[in-house]
């Protein structure tokens, strides 16, 4: 059986996970961020702020705090609302910088059919 690299993106002040699932199309790293497929969202604490942003080439973005408990972290994630068609790996989900340095990037290996 086949083994698919998978990773964890754990939110370090409140321990939650946030993301979990294979590095790839579930999981996109692209210029230093992770682009996650809702799916493998595992926890529902991120909401839109309705900060707006701008990337020249890929467009309209929103920025996404994330609230946990009684407290929240300000613009930890973005969204793109109006994303470039050329980019369909940004297409309706939740963004993280990889180097965050509220944010934990564990490295698992699973097996194909441990697939969500």
């Amino acid at each position: 059986m086949a083994d698919r690299q998978w990773i964890r993106i754990t939110h370090l002040p409140s321990g939650e996970t946030i993301a979990e699932g294979p590095l790839g199309w579930g999981i996109k790293s692209f210029e230093g961020n992770y682009y996650i497929q809702s799916r493998y969202l595992r926890t529902g604490g991120f909401k839109i702020n309705y900060l707006p942003g701008l990337c020249f080439y890929k467009f309209l973005y929103v920025w996404m705090d994330f609230h946990w408990q009684n407290d929240r972290s300000r613009n930890l994630g973005w969204y793109y609302w109006f994303p470039n068609p050329l980019f369909p790996f940004i297409w309706f989900r939740v963004a993280v910088p990889r180097d965050h340095p509220e944010l934990s990037v564990e490295t698992l290996e699973r097996p194909i059919t441990a697939e969500i």
